[in-house]
């Protein structure tokens, strides 16, 4: 039986959460392994950070493909908000999963949430510093005595990180709260500016220079690469909760499920990104059609190929994450985390049962061969 997508939201709200509503029927029309004895799927919230956008393709084509139906789980996926702490959601009970940042959960797993990373899903850092040419900034170095945008609220630690290891102290720009989009940018009001790869990047090339006529070019910008400047910190991964880990076993078999069907629906986001575009359209994003597949395939490039199998957290990469938290210092000469994290923080053991799973059904994991599409930026990423 083909499965039925049911859309709630409030629009037009920073606080709106919306939810995909996965009916309770197998796509295969056999009853799945997980399911109770009476067949019923086991019902999953998943918490997201953000809106509904391709950041979080694979999880919406997971919905869309019965891929989480077919691991007999019941997946609602609410999205997040300039209010809402995906973390805090997750620790307070609310949803059995969510998607987060790793240096923000640190700090409140210091605080007290008993949460584990466990699926690293973007296996490379999306954040990047952007720069006009004529600015002449292309290393963290150069940005000493500039006018420097940060959006803050957590995701200035990989820019604080650079500056630093290049010598340059806060003190020596002039650091803007940057909203986020790329209008101070823009406006030439900010020379360097925080921008995602996958978002406020495009956001620049889909605009008109009015000095061309044409819309910004590539080459016409300078890009700080945090993953080449050796401060790129772990971003979106898959969190649970960890005393329900240690005490429920069907919470730990559940949570192999649905890491192993989250992985098949990334799998399926990157060789499909097209469908997978306006499968997120579809939930309910309001970015543009040449946007949103930019974002999709620009986030396929964070996670493809992938050195030890997708969600697979690297021990150096974790390491890298946890030494700039606990030793980069923001304006106020506070770092991120005090002491080191508990051996709870994060764990392989759940992501590898289900890569085990996944190989014996003859998925590629890796990605190996996985090459990222050609996107046409149309103006205003319609």
């Amino acid at each position: 039986m083909k499965q039925r997508i049911t859309w709630f939201g409030t629009l037009g709200s920073l606080a709106a959460v919306g939810a995909l509503v996965l009916s309770g029927c197998s796509s295969d029309g056999n009853t799945p392994a997980s399911s109770d004895a009476s067949g019923a799927l086991t019902p999953i919230t998943l918490q997201l950070q953000w809106f509904a956008q391709a950041q979080f393709a694979g999880y919406y084509a997971a919905v869309d493909q019965g891929y989480y139906e077919d691991e007999g789980l019941d997946v609602t996926i609410d999205e997040g908000g300039a209010d809402i702490v995906p973390q805090d959601v997750l620790a307070a009970g609310d949803a059995d999963y969510a998607i987060s940042w790793v240096p923000k959960v640190l700090g409140s797993i210091e605080q007290g949430a008993n949460i584990t990373d466990v699926a690293q899903i973007f296996e490379r850092s999306a954040t990047t510093q952007i720069s006009l040419k004529d600015k002449n900034i292309t290393t963290a170095a150069d940005l000493a005595g500039k006018n420097v945008g940060s959006w803050g609220y957590g995701n200035e630690w990989e820019l604080f990180a650079g500056m630093q290891k290049s010598g340059v102290e806060l003190g020596d720009i002039n650091l803007i709260q940057q909203a986020f989009d790329m209008t101070g940018f823009l406006a030439g009001d900010i020379d360097a500016a925080q921008a995602m790869t996958y978002n406020e990047y495009a956001q620049v090339l889909e605009t008109v220079n009015p000095d061309t006529g044409e819309l910004f070019q590539p080459d016409e910008l300078n890009v700080i690469d945090w993953n080449d400047e050796g401060t790129a910190m772990l971003q979106d991964s898959i969190w649970a909760n960890a005393d329900k880990l240690e005490s429920d076993a069907d919470y730990a078999d559940n949570t192999v499920k649905f890491i192993k069907a989250s992985i098949k629906g990334w799998i399926y986001a990157a060789n499909n990104p097209e469908e997978a575009a306006s499968i997120v359209t579809a939930a309910g994003s309001t970015l543009g059609e040449s946007h949103q597949l930019w974002m999709t395939n620009e986030v396929s490039k964070l996670i493809f190929p992938s050195s030890n199998g997708v969600g697979m957290i690297d021990e150096a990469a974790w390491a890298n994450t946890v030494d700039i938290a606990m030793n980069t210092k923001n304006e106020t000469g506070a770092t991120i985390i005090t002491t080191e994290p508990p051996a709870t923080a994060y764990s392989n053991e759940y992501v590898t049962k289900a890569l085990d799973e996944l190989k014996a059904e003859g998925v590629d994991v890796l990605g190996t061969d996985w090459k990222p599409t050609e996107v046409t930026l149309n103006e205003g990423g319609n």
